[in-house]
């Protein structure tokens, strides 16, 4: 899974530049100030959630790994899609209903975090 982990997170820290150097030089005219924060938003947890996802597979092949190391890995895969995500189409198509997803991505985000620390500690 370590390997996994270190692609997916290098797929997901490639496509955040992308989407971001999208949104600052493609959307930036079209958006209002708002949904340019929310897409600005969506780029930032993007980024240091792929990290995330770097720093999962690089634990992953120090240690034995674990259920909680493959939790914390999936749950950052699932806030991006969710959390990132959901800014990033609320802002495109300026449906604000979809900010009731975002929450659901930031949960998985703190679920990854609090996971792959236990992990770390138990692996000690």
């Amino acid at each position: 899974m370590a390997k996994l982990f270190i692609l997916l997170g290098s797929i997901v820290m490639a496509l955040s530049v992308a989407i971001g150097a999208f949104g600052a030089h493609g959307l930036e005219p079209r958006l209002s100030e708002r949904m340019m924060k929310n897409y600005q938003t969506g780029v930032q947890y993007h980024m240091i959630h792929g990290i995330g996802l770097l720093i999962v597979g690089i634990v992953a092949l120090k240690l034995t790994s674990s259920s909680m190391l493959n939790g914390a890995g999936w749950s950052f895969l699932i806030g991006i899609i969710l959390f990132s995500g959901s800014l990033y189409a609320m802002a495109l198509t300026g449906i604000t209903k979809l900010g009731a997803i975002t929450p659901i991505g930031g949960l998985a985000f703190i679920v990854g975090w609090v996971l792959l620390g236990v992990a770390v500690v138990r692996g000690l």
